[in-house]
C-alpha cells in the first residue's frame, strides 16, 4: 500500500474485510472492496451479495460500479467521478485519493496532503524520476495512460482522438521542459538574441529638449512653476514667444513710411 499515509493504512487494517488490500491500484479496480467499506458504515444500504466478487471482466466491474455510483448519488457522498473512473480504469494515483477521500468521510478526519501536487492520473511522475535516455517516447505514452478498458467502456474513435490528443500535447510540453533544463544534451544552440549582452537603458532625463525646440529662461521658469489641473487659462506659451523676441538682438523694428498724395490740379494732362 505504498503511497498511502500511515492512518489511512491503519483504518484499512482495522476493517475486518475479505482479503487484506495490498496493492490499492489493482484490489480496488472490480469495486467490491469499496463496497465493502462502505458496508461497514452504512449496512441496511449496501448488500453485498449483489456485488461481484472476483469479477475481472470489465462487464462485471461496470455493474459494481453503477451500484456505487447509485449509492454515493443517493446518499449525497461527495467522491469525485473521476476517482471512481480512474479506479475502475486502474490508472494512476486514483486509487491512493480515492482511499484518502473515503477515509475523510467515514472518519470525519483529514489527511496531510503534500502542498503542489496535482491530480494527474498519468505515469508522469514515474517519467520525472527517470532518466532522459530510459524516458517513454510518445507512442508509449499513449499506450501507457489509455487503457484498453477506457477503449471498451466509450468506444466512440472521436473522444480516444481527444483522449490521445491530450496525452501527446502533455508529452510534447513536458520534452519541451526538458530541453530548456538541459540544452546541451539535446545540442541546443543559443540565438543570437540570447547571446547578446542584456544591459539596462541609459538614465535619461524626464525631458530632454532638442535643437529646436528651445525656449528662454523666462518660458522655462513659466512652464515649470505652472501647476496643471487649476483649471485657469495659462498663456505661458505666448510668453515664451514674448521672451524670445526680446532676448534676440538681432530683431530690428520696421520703420515708418509716409506716403503723400497728389493733387489732381498738379498732375500734367496729356492731350491728345
Amino acid at each position: 500500500m505504498a503511497g498511502l499515509p500511515r492512518e489511512v493504512i491503519r483504518w484499512l487494517q482495522s476493517l475486518d474485510l475479505t482479503w487484506q488490500v495490498k496493492n490499492v491500484k489493482w484490489d480496488l479496480t472490480n469495486g467490491y472492496i469499496v463496497a465493502e467499506i462502505f458496508s461497514w458504515y452504512y449496512p441496511q444500504a449496501i448488500q453485498m451479495h449483489n456485488y461481484y466478487t472476483n469479477g475481472t471482466s470489465l462487464k462485471s466491474k461496470q455493474l459494481n460500479w453503477d451500484l456505487l455510483n447509485n449509492f454515493l448519488k443517493k446518499y449525497n457522498i461527495d467522491i469525485p467521478p473521476e476517482y471512481t473512473d480512474g479506479t475502475m480504469h486502474c490508472k494512476e494515483g486514483a486509487a491512493q485519493l480515492l482511499v484518502e477521500r473515503m477515509y475523510e468521510i467515514l472518519t470525519n478526519r483529514q489527511v496531510k496532503k503534500k502542498e503542489g501536487n496535482e491530480i494527474d492520473f498519468s505515469d508522469r511522475a514515474y517519467q520525472n524520476k527517470l532518466p532522459m535516455h530510459a524516458r517513454t517516447t510518445a507512442s508509449q505514452v499513449v499506450k501507457n495512460n489509455i487503457k484498453g478498458t477506457e477503449l471498451d467502456a466509450q468506444p466512440s474513435i472521436l473522444h480516444t482522438q481527444f483522449k490521445a490528443h491530450d496525452v501527446i500535447r502533455n508529452h510534447v510540453e513536458q520534452r519541451r521542459v526538458d530541453r530548456l533544463r538541459d540544452p546541451q544534451r539535446f545540442d541546443i544552440k543559443p540565438t543570437i538574441g540570447e547571446r547578446a549582452a542584456r544591459r539596462p537603458p541609459p538614465i535619461s532625463c524626464a525631458y530632454e529638449e532638442s535643437p529646436d525646440m528651445q525656449v528662454s529662461s523666462n518660458a522655462r521658469a513659466s512652464l515649470i512653476t505652472s501647476v496643471p489641473g487649476t483649471g485657469k487659462i495659462r498663456k505661458s506659451a505666448l510668453k515664451s514667444k514674448q521672451s524670445t523676441r526680446e532676448a534676440s538682438p538681432k530683431e530690428q523694428t520696421i520703420p515708418e513710411v509716409t506716403i503723400k498724395q497728389l493733387n489732381a490740379s498738379s498732375v500734367p494732362q496729356i492731350s491728345a
